[in-house]
């Protein structure tokens, strides 16, 4: 990877992707809120989600590398305050964006655990057996 102005490119574009990781969870969570949820589209920005995770994660391993290689013996020049104030906040961007994932897991836990009382709650209450016929 190339000079300072590069990796602040790249960091920019975690940023972005970070932004984007929360778009999606934000669309999915909005999703399983309404009363008729599509769940095709639930997982659809769930595995957008998952898939820029993924490359937040990967980009973020890529820039903590090249910090670690800098910090042991390679000359670089200025201060690495600025280097470890960005990495620091990309961790708890990354750590915010992973409590949404659980978050979202567990109101997706609890949507579908609802929505399979109702399903059975129906079946018992509309006197159908599991065979179709009426009892």
């Amino acid at each position: 990877m190339g000079g300072p102005m590069e990796r602040i490119q790249v960091l920019d574009e975690i940023e972005k992707d970070i932004i984007t990781c929360l778009q999606c969870a934000a669309q999915a969570l909005l999703e399983l809120s309404k009363e008729k949820s599509g769940q095709k589209q639930a997982e659809t920005n769930t595995s957008q989600f998952l898939r820029t995770l993924n490359q937040v994660e990967s980009k973020l391993s890529d820039q903590i590398n090249y910090l670690t290689q800098v910090s042991t013996g390679q000359p670089h020049e200025g201060s690495g305050y600025a280097s470890q104030k960005v990495l620091q906040m990309a961790w708890h961007r990354l750590e915010h964006v992973r409590s949404w994932v659980n978050e979202l897991d567990r109101l997706k836990a609890s949507h579908l655990a609802a929505a399979n009382r109702s399903t059975q709650g129906n079946v018992h209450n509309g006197n159908m057996t599991s065979s179709g016929t009426s009892t």
